[in-house]
């Protein structure tokens, strides 16, 4: 037998999944992060899954990781001291930038602008220059390049972006040969590899961003793959990709840029897998843990994909899961400024250490996870035991709330926290649906993460978005993913060329390039390619931005102007009679995904009285009521649970409000829906 193992790391639990690739059965453990050292959670999350399985863990065949390693050096400014070598007369193009400014012109009172990633000081230019079409203008001054490259040699990773490169990287490609003699040992990113697009500061910018997140991404991935090798598991890393795709570990050690939005891509990517189960694929995703929650929408079971990556103040341009972030996880410190006398929730948070009040590690401060121990919403354990719960703890955290506020008791402080992040997340939820044109009630909402299906059944009130769909384990979702998901690549290329002075045949030959190279690098990995998905940007001729519009090569230049006037209406109400330009083109390149036998319940009564455990008084809309409990792991298909009610599992705890009940598929999902119109 050999097993696939899923492993995401987040702000406060380290979640790990263990799949039998030949029966599909399936082991999960939750375990504390480790921020110090992300490898020992992982690793000690894997001893704890491999124990419960009862397996060696030399039977672990592939490990499969979303990982933050990328996007914590963004956050906290920790990345590698960036060099960057532009064409003379450039220098200067990341503290030009862009003229856009977020908040209006109230940004330009109160927004601080970010520090580029690659200092000046650090910039320098080398005389060369090459035209759009790719012609050679100005040879490259390979003295002078050299002089330039020595003088960069403190720093830590180089960055290679000269003007037109994505038409010609010839002289990029020999500057990467002088600097491996100049600069030997410095791990160096070239922007036609990167990036082969117009647009010299983005090109420029995400070429720098994979140059300041590569050393300590590099030394994470070989850190665990040693690690992993001397705790005998043979297995193969695999990263994923913020596109929701995998990479081998070779590959996203020279390329972390696409790995940004690594851990939310495994949520979707896990989330997209259990709803079709459930039968359903329009889809809003619901991911809430310790620090944050992730939000994203999903289309004909496909995760809406965009065209940049976002995190913090960095936008860089790489394919990722369009994933909306939100500042309201448990662990989110909720707090009353002196001047406002208003409650806040977030966005700080008490993260891993020392964690909620409730955890009995040292913290103090009230957060989202101890208003629902003093509403009753908790069980007494979490991650299968290993967090026990202090409820006097929680109770004097909220009640310092509720002092603040003159408020009559904890209780009234608790339900105003758990009112103010639900509303903090139905934003979030609102920013990939009706801001992108979507109504939320056309899709079903899967809730997901250790304290989503806690907030589940209050968001679907929110939005309108039924049924809400908690999935098996909804705790390690986004390990799942990691583990259902399938190994990708790309390759894109800037065309800027009107669509009617093209033929079908040359967009094709276009296309089929770009998947050629993406299939190549592929299979260079070890994956056979079995699906082949193209896109492109598109605008009308005389307009300054892009859409991305996914098409078949079969539909032609017709198909393609179609689907792009299809969504150019969707979200801006009108078309023009112009032709269109196709400015870049795409070609994403999948392998085989793994095979997951999906849970089958025996099937039972409605009345599931036989996984019923005992009631508690839980604090609802104003006042305390009885709600039963129930064991998740003794449901049975065909289930009713009418609310108020508590579903209680090893790694996730589910509340079902008054006026609305749970039915438990086949697959072992809980749908929740209203049963009454005053819900």
């Amino acid at each position: 037998m050999s097993y696939r193992l899923g492993v995401d790391v987040g702000g406060t639990f380290t979640d790990v999944l263990l799949v039998d690739e030949e029966t599909g059965s399936t082991w999960r453990a939750k375990t504390a992060s480790t921020p110090s050292d992300q490898s020992v959670g992982v690793l000690h999350g894997i001893d704890k899954v491999c124990a419960e399985a009862g397996i060696d863990r030399s039977a672990v065949a592939h490990v499969l990781h979303g990982t933050t390693v990328a996007t914590n050096a963004i956050l906290e400014g920790k990345g590698a001291t960036v060099g960057l070598v532009t064409t003379e007369g450039f220098r200067q193009v990341l503290q030009i930038a862009r003229s856009f400014v977020p908040g209006g012109l109230a940004g330009w009172i109160i927004w601080p602008k970010p520090e580029p990633l690659a200092d000046l000081e650090n910039t320098v230019e080398v005389p060369e220059r090459i035209g759009t079409d790719g012609a050679v203008i100005t040879p490259l001054d390979e003295e002078r390049a050299r002089h330039a490259l020595r003088k960069l040699s403190g720093v830590e990773a180089l960055a290679i972006s000269l003007i037109n490169a994505f038409a010609n990287d010839e002289h990029e490609r020999r500057l990467l040969e002088l600097a491996r003699e100049e600069l030997p040992g410095i791990e160096v990113s070239l922007s036609s590899v990167v990036l082969p697009e117009m647009r010299e500061y983005e090109r420029a910018l995400t070429t720098v961003a994979n140059g300041y997140v590569q050393p300590q991404v590099a030394r994470y991935v070989a850190n665990l793959s040693a690690k992993l090798t001397a705790e005998g598991v043979p297995a193969a890393l695999s990263i994923l990709r913020s596109d929701g795709g995998l990479a081998s570990a070779d590959a996203a050690i020279s390329a972390p840029v696409t790995m940004l939005l690594s851990g939310p891509a495994g949520g979707v990517a896990g989330a997209v897998w259990v709803a079709e189960q459930s039968g359903h694929t329009e889809l809003l995703t619901f991911d809430m843990g310790g620090t944050s929650t992730d939000v994203a929408l999903v289309q004909g079971g496909q995760a809406r994909i965009g065209r940049e990556t976002k995190v913090g103040d960095l936008t860089v341009r790489a394919s990722a899961v369009d994933v909306r972030t939100v500042g309201a996880g448990g662990g989110s410190i909720a707090h009353v400024p002196e001047l406002t006398r208003a409650l806040r929730v977030g966005p700080q948070s008490a993260g891993a250490e020392p964690g909620p009040a409730a955890y009995g590690k040292g913290g103090t401060a009230p957060t989202v996870t101890d208003a629902n121990v003093v509403l009753g919403y908790l069980p007494s354990a979490l991650a299968g035991g290993e967090i026990t719960l202090d409820r006097d703890a929680a109770r004097t955290a909220v009640q310092a709330i509720a002092d603040a506020m003159g408020l009559e008791s904890a209780e009234k402080a608790a339900a105003g926290i758990i009112d103010i992040v639900n509303e903090n997340m139905l934003g979030g939820l609102r920013l990939v649906s009706v801001q992108q044109g979507f109504d939320p009630r056309d899709f079903a909402l899967v809730a997901f993460g250790g304290a989503g299906p806690l907030h589940a059944n209050a968001l679907g009130r929110l939005t309108g978005a039924w049924p809400v769909i908690v999935p098996p384990s909804p705790g390690v979702l986004c390990a799942l993913g990691d583990a259902t998901t399938s190994a990708r690549d790309e390759s894109a290329r800037t065309v800027l060329r009107k669509l009617g002075d093209l033929s079908d045949t040359e967009l094709a030959t276009i296309f089929e390039e770009l998947a050629t190279a993406a299939s190549g690098r592929l299979e260079a990995q070890g994956v056979s390619p079995e699906h082949i998905a193209y896109s492109a940007d598109i605008r009308f001729v005389g307009q300054g931005n892009e859409l991305p519009v996914a098409f078949e090569l079969s539909e032609g230049l017709t198909g393609l102007a179609a689907r792009f006037d299809a969504e150019h209406e969707r979200l801006f109400s009108f078309t023009l009679a112009v032709d269109h330009e196709l400015v870049n083109a795409r070609a994403t390149v999948t392998g085989p995904r793994p095979r997951v036998t999906p849970i089958h319940l025996e099937k039972g009564d409605p009345d599931p009285h036989e996984a019923r455990t005992g009631e508690t008084p839980i604090y609802v809309d104003g006042h305390y009521v009885d709600a039963a409990l129930y064991d998740r792991l003794k449901l049975k298909a065909g289930n009713v649970i009418t609310g108020p009610a508590i579903v209680t599992e090893m790694d996730s705890t589910t509340l079902i409000l008054p006026g609305h009940a749970a039915t438990t598929d086949a697959g072992g999902s809980l749908l929740i829906r209203p049963t009454s119109k005053e819900a």
